[in-house]
């Protein structure tokens, strides 16, 4: 069963949010707040094994939203699943939930925003809602990793004008997941790459007067038709969205090389279908669950990333919103954090029974 806990804007502590603390002394004053004395440097180590707890989580969720705001110099809406704690049963992949609503309370007349995600991956159908809202109500959109998104989520980010990654985040192949006969989950790409080479095998034999190999047969035909379709619709409609991100956000302001000569309207759209095709190219990355770096990115693919830690206090900002985040989360039946200035829900996974 689910709990939606709305914070709101009055102030209120979350019941049994953070596990009973060891008993402190009587003369030991309370810690009221993690990011009052909180390290840089070691950020979440200085956090754990307090005694003496009492911190609302969700004020302090919110202040340390506030500062990043300060230096971005505009809004920050946060989408967060709950991808450390592995007691978490109910789904943490990307769904409508209250994502669009919480977009809803950003102030009418914002024309820039910064998304935070952190997320395992999940409808890239959801996603493409997501990206049509916000692209046509906001001119400027960035994305900030402090952590991982993977499958649907680097569809998302790709979405924006730019991506902000410090040195420990990536992001993932878009290769999509599609259902077996078995309704086990498998690589589309996977699927593609093996039907592509059975049939170069095949006319290989062919040329050379013999018969395919019949090992080859024997899978094709145990091939559903169904799976193979789902395989390259699914595989075209990440691709596809993910060249028309790039080409209309990522590359919008892309006007000139780096020996000064003019991009033209052709150069872009052929490097924003490069850059998907290699994002979902299974055979590049070998597994869905690849960990794409800034510097992978960039060495691989040619896509730019903007480093955090080139733009003052931005970089020591999201790792203290991140050790703090990812306390809640490990300490908690939290799935999903949804989060701005102005708005706050948790959605708290209840155990039956308790």
């Amino acid at each position: 069963m689910k709990e939606d806990i709305n914070m709101g804007k009055k102030k209120k502590t979350l019941p049994n949010y953070i596990p009973k603390p060891p008993v402190a002394k009587k003369d030991q004053l309370p810690v009221t707040s993690f990011l009052d004395i909180m390290k840089d440097g070691n950020e979440y180590q200085s956090i754990i094994g307090l005694q003496n707890v009492n911190v609302d989580l969700g004020a302090e969720l919110a202040r340390s939203i506030r500062e990043i705001t300060a230096i971005r110099k505009r809004p920050l809406i946060c989408y967060i699943a709950n991808v450390v704690n592995t007691n978490i049963s109910q789904s943490v992949s990307i769904n409508n939930a209250p994502f669009l609503e919480m977009l809803r309370n950003v102030p009418a007349e914002t024309e820039e925003l910064d998304i935070l995600i952190v997320t395992p991956g999940g409808s890239a159908e959801t996603v493409a809602s997501w990206v049509n809202q916000i692209r046509s109500r906001f001119k400027e959109v960035s994305f900030i990793l402090p952590y991982m998104a993977m499958s649907a989520g680097t569809i998302f980010c790709m979405s924006g004008d730019e991506l902000i990654m410090d040195e420990s985040s990536f992001f993932g192949p878009i290769d999509p997941q599609v259902p077996s006969k078995n309704g086990r989950y498998v690589p589309a790409q996977s699927i593609n790459t093996l039907i592509t080479d059975i049939q170069r095998r095949g006319q290989e034999q062919l040329q050379k007067g013999s018969q395919p190999d019949w090992t080859d047969i024997q899978i094709l035909r145990n091939l559903d038709a169904k799976e193979i379709g789902n395989a390259i619709n699914a595989s075209k409609f990440s691709t596809d969205l993910v060249a028309q991100y790039l080409e209309c956000y990522k590359f919008k302001n892309w006007s000139t090389h780096q020996d000064g000569a003019m991009v033209t309207p052709e150069q872009k759209t052929k490097r924003a279908k490069e850059i998907a095709g290699q994002l979902c190219d299974h055979q590049l990355w070998l597994s869905h669950s690849s960990r794409i770096s800034r510097d992978m990115a960039w060495n691989t693919c040619k896509l730019k990333t903007v480093h955090p830690e080139n733009i003052p206090g931005l970089n020591r900002a999201i790792k203290r919103f991140w050790a703090l985040v990812c306390f809640s989360l490990e300490n908690s039946l939290v799935a999903k954090i949804f989060a701005s200035e102005n708005y706050m829900l948790f959605r708290h996974e209840i155990i039956k029974g308790k």
